[in-house]
């Protein structure tokens, strides 16, 4: 079956429009250059950013060079990896070497990488071809990607809106063909937000799947994974990302591999819907969609039963933690260079600071009571499926819709920061569209682990749903 795009790619030169697996293809025949490639996504990043804002960095000869180097290995049939080749993307919170990481700031001073973070060391052993860095809100901290330094990331498929975050810059990306991999990262649904605000594939894996370092202020909420435009490129990028690292003191010692299989027999299979998110409340649009693929799954012979979290108050202990992270980065950055902080980041912080240690053990203790729980749901259950988000995109350079009710972004992301509270695996698919031309997505979950059985449902779901996108406006 031919690889669903998302419609603002359409537009795009047709080799901005290609898969990663569909472009190594071509590599391997000798009909596309890598060259070629990269030449027409560095473009098409150059085009796109004026409006949309989605790169902080584009390096057009070291990504040409890097090119030219995979075009020789692709032609004496030495290719390092599937992804050879490949134009990828790293989020702005990501450490290449020579580079400077700004995360979205403008508080702290300019530094350039000394080495590459784990990810990017590994992608680029696999020879991925790194075309620049992705915009991120400050370090990452909302679920928007607007910022001191770069501004307000748009949305594709209408620039009046937000693309989400924190990787919105990486998901705008991709929704465009600027670039075919993505690295993102998500402590509280920044990568699968913006994967559904933009209509696009985001995958984040259990945690400890992809090392890390330098260690993330958010602690063991924060995971990386990719952003692409297809569940395969999702985890030929995972499959790249995944060896361990010693540098990443919390990655598991063993996980599962990724190599590629085919898409989940969903007959038979147990699936919980998680219908009600753990605060807020759900756009009837996002329902209507979600509903309706929902009952997709139940043609293809999945068993559907609903499924409501536990009792608990989880917007509060990810607070707790996000809030104590958000005051531990603050911590490192000289008092007088901190007036330059984005001023929700700063009240974010300001409560952290006030949090006793045992308000912070104790939403430590809760979250493993959580965690516990859902140990045991998928005792009885395969996957857990939702919606990606509770609402569609809103209004960009807001972190909430203006005219809704909720106070931060923690109110409308009730069916994403669960799921870093318990560090399983997740996979945003788009799955339908809004009249007002809003992409929606479907968030297929499992157990801690099962990042293999995650990917093989994501496509089989996008195998089942066929989407009738408008037209393109880029």
């Amino acid at each position: 079956m031919a690889t669903q795009l998302c419609k603002p790619v359409s537009d795009a030169p047709e080799l901005c429009r290609m898969s990663a697996h569909e472009l190594t293809h071509q590599f391997a025949t000798g009909d596309i250059s890598p060259i070629e490639v990269t030449r027409q996504c560095l473009e098409r990043a150059e085009q796109i950013n004026p409006e949309l804002r989605a790169f902080t960095l584009i390096r057009h000869d070291e990504a040409l060079e890097a090119a030219r180097l995979s075009e020789a290995r692709w032609r004496n049939r030495r290719p390092l990896s599937p992804i050879d080749g490949i134009p990828t993307t790293i989020k702005d919170i990501v450490e290449v070497a020579g580079w400077a990481t700004h995360y979205g700031s403008n508080a702290i001073e300019t530094k350039i990488a000394v080495e590459d973070c784990p990810a990017v060391r590994q992608l680029r052993s696999a020879g991925a071809v790194l075309l620049g860095l992705t915009s991120t809100p400050e370090f990452g901290w909302k679920a928007v990607t607007d910022s001191p330094r770069s501004g307000s990331t748009r949305n594709p498929w209408n620039s009046a809106l937000t693309a989400g975050g924190s990787s919105g810059g990486a998901a705008a990306a991709a929704s465009v063909g600027a670039g075919a991999l993505h690295l993102g990262t998500d402590g509280g649904g920044s990568i699968r937000i913006p994967a559904a605000f933009s209509g696009v594939v985001g995958f984040k894996p259990t945690f400890g799947q992809v090392p890390a370092y330098p260690a993330s202020a958010f602690g063991t909420l924060a995971h990386l994974g990719p952003i692409t435009r297809s569940v395969e490129d999702a985890r030929m990028m995972l499959s790249a990302m995944s060896a361990p690292d010693p540098r990443d003191w919390y990655q598991v010692s063993t996980m599962p591999e990724l190599d590629r299989q085919g898409p989940l027999d969903l007959k038979g299979k147990r699936i919980g819907y998680w219908n009600t998110p753990a605060c807020g409340t759900v756009d009837p649009r996002v329902a209507a969609c979600v509903n309706a693929a929902i009952s997709r799954l139940a043609d293809a012979g999945a068993e559907i039963e609903e499924v409501r979290l536990p009792a608990m108050d989880l917007r509060l202990i990810f607070r707790v933690l996000w809030s104590a992270g958000a005051a531990s980065r603050r911590s490192n950055i000289p008092e007088n260079r901190r007036r330059d902080l984005d001023a929700g980041f700063v009240a974010l912080a300001d409560h952290g600071a006030h949090l006793t240690a045992v308000e912070y053990l104790a939403a430590s203790s809760a979250r493993a009571e959580f965690g516990v729980w859902m140990e045991r749901l998928f005792e009885r259950i395969d996957l857990l499926v939702s919606p990606a988000t509770a609402i569609p995109a809103f209004e960009a350079g807001a972190e909430v819709p203006r005219r809704g009710r909720d106070n931060t972004w923690f109110d409308w992301a009730g069916f994403n920061f669960p799921l870093n509270l318990s560090q399983q695996p997740a996979c945003v698919v788009p799955c339908g569209i809004t009249s007002e031309r809003q992409p929606i997505g479907i968030q297929i979950a499992g157990a801690r682990g099962q990042d293999v059985h995650v990917l093989a449902a994501a496509l089989s779901f996008e195998q089942l749903v066929s989407i009738d996108w408008p037209a393109a406006e880029f």
